[in-house]
């Protein structure tokens, strides 16, 4: 069995996990300062309610990512060091973007105060919408190729990264989140804001539906290999069943649709790159699944720690989407029970304490209303 190979595949179905699960989480996001609507007060228990869809499960989505970047470091640390390296900039962008993001939404309900909470929307959204878009850009250029040199070190700057077919592949990944973020909303709400993000699922399925469409034929013809065009239908197939299936009302069918085309896109990245792990435009100098790779030994010992460990990692995550089942509404919304912004500004600049906070975490934010 070459492991090499088997690794680059566990990569990137570790990358199907991250963005079929966190792609929601995005979208929600995203959907934040869109959905809401009705006066001040509704507007706010209809922005926990959003928060609450994804409350319990947004930091367990992430790990996904974490344990893509930590397999990528161990199965091919030539990969890591280069695309580490040469994506530096936008990679930053994107963790500085969750790191904000995460804070916001652990701190939103600490504070009872409305310019409080409206700067952590600013923050969930920013957080969001800005990894949206740079993941599409970065998995554009390893499909397109970039600028190495003999030695497999970037030799090209932050805006050779941004040619039209990279940012064409971010306006992709931006519309496919926010049409799975709306089909989640709708899967996981009741009232008004199921009814309300069920009508945007619709607008935003047309728009990934042209762009993801224009985007795969063209990285088709220009950088992939004929098997992947079966990743494009199914991807196809899996877009019109997500609208017509939201238009009928079977949130569950719709979401599922939806995952399957995020999980067709991957199969074309992944496709298109491989023999390679990152191309480069002067193909002799490409990293290739094996030149990138680390010894047999270090694979064989990765592989006997995933067959572990994996379907634990995979029992538990399903075990907590179980638990939070429930579909939420306004109704579920407690009252606000962080401390109000002066006793916190007491507590830190006046030397008194205020006692113990009664913030609930994200169920002040809101939270999960179960």
């Amino acid at each position: 069995m070459d492991l090499a190979v088997v690794w680059f595949v566990l990569i990137a179905v570790l990358w199907t996990g991250y963005l079929v699960l966190e792609g929601f989480d995005f979208g929600v996001g995203m959907l934040l300062s869109i959905l809401p609507r009705g006066d001040k007060e509704h507007r706010e228990k209809e922005r926990r309610v959003l928060i609450n869809t994804i409350g319990p499960v947004w930091d367990g989505n992430e790990v996904w990512l974490l344990t893509a970047g930590g397999a990528t470091f161990a199965a091919f640390p030539e990969w890591y060091a280069t695309l580490f390296s040469g994506f530096y900039l936008p990679l930053l962008l994107i963790l500085v973007a969750l790191i904000v993001r995460g804070v916001a939404f652990e701190y939103r309900g600490k504070i009872r105060d409305e310019g409080w909470a409206r700067r952590c929307d600013v923050a969930i959204q920013v957080g969001s919408w800005v990894p949206a878009v740079l993941w599409g850009v970065a998995f554009a250029n390893l499909v397109r190729g970039v600028q190495l040199d003999a030695d497999h070190q970037f030799v090209g700057g932050f805006f050779s990264l941004l040619s039209p077919f990279a940012l064409l592949g971010g306006l992709v990944t931006l519309s496919l989140f926010l049409l799975h973020g709306s089909v989640f909303v709708a899967l996981k709400t009741d009232g008004e804001i199921r009814a309300r993000a069920r009508q945007h699922a619709s607008v935003f399925g047309v728009a990934a539906l042209v762009l993801a469409g224009g985007w795969a034929v063209w990285a088709q013809v220009a950088y992939s290999v004929p098997w992947t065009w079966a990743a494009v239908v199914l991807a196809a197939a899996g877009l019109v069943t997500t609208l017509l299936a939201n238009r009928k009302g079977s949130e569950g069918r719709a979401f599922t649709a939806s995952a399957l085309t995020i999980v067709a896109a991957v199969v074309l990245i992944f496709g298109s790159m491989y023999p390679d792990v990152m191309p480069a435009v002067d193909p002799a100098n490409s990293l290739t699944v094996h030149n990138a790779s680390s010894t047999d030994y270090t694979l064989t010992v990765m592989t006997w720690v995933a067959v572990i460990l994996t379907p634990l990692v995979i029992a538990y995550q399903s075990w907590t989407y179980w638990v939070f089942r429930r579909r939420l509404s306004t109704k579920d919304i407690p009252a606000p029970a962080g401390l109000s912004l002066k006793k916190v500004r007491e507590a830190a600049f006046g030397g008194a304490s205020s006692g113990g906070s009664t913030g609930r975490g994200l169920t002040d934010g809101g939270g999960t209303g179960s």
